[in-house]
């Protein structure tokens, strides 16, 4: 169930990401290639933060969520947290890229060049472990805190 959840909340992050990042203007060649028309462009980074910021929100909110809601069995619901995390961001980077949502906007161009706003896509593949590491993490952390609240260690020596 919790990956299900996961999913469907994939897909929306996957939207809210292509509305929000900008694409970078690629300019096409005369044998008909996309290259970057501004290789100094700082759109693909920008692309990247916006997928880490949205996955990321959403895997300590995931987290949080699970922790709260948990059960007795809270192996399943963290590994839940972690398989669902990782299809959620290939979800999310999958819309993402396939869906183009908000104001494409293409820089003007010298003469007679043409400039088209680029795909989106991730350049940092590593941010594509946001969703579950910070699902996991944030899920670990409730339970280290609650547990250690009613720990016999936390007075040792019975004061």
């Amino acid at each position: 169930m919790t990956v299900l959840v996961l999913a469907v909340l994939g897909v929306a992050a996957g939207l809210a990401w292509s509305y929000a990042s900008p694409r970078a203007p690629m300019t096409v060649t005369d044998k008909g290639a996309t290259v970057l028309a501004d290789p100094s462009t700082q759109a693909l980074i920008a692309a990247d933060g916006w997928f880490a910021a949205i996955t990321g929100g959403l895997g300590l909110l995931c987290g949080a969520a699970a922790w709260f809601g948990r059960r007795e069995d809270q192996l399943a619901v963290l590994a839940g947290l972690c398989a669902g995390g990782v299809l959620a961001a290939f979800l999310t980077l999958w819309v993402g890229s396939s869906v183009t949502l908000g104001v494409v906007t293409v820089e003007a161009a010298a003469p007679g060049l043409k400039v088209v706003a680029g795909s989106l896509k991730l350049t940092a593949h590593g941010v594509l472990v946001a969703w579950p590491l910070l699902a996991v993490a944030i899920f670990g952390i409730l339970e280290g805190v609650h547990g250690y609240r009613d720990s016999p260690l936390r007075n040792p020596y019975g004061v």
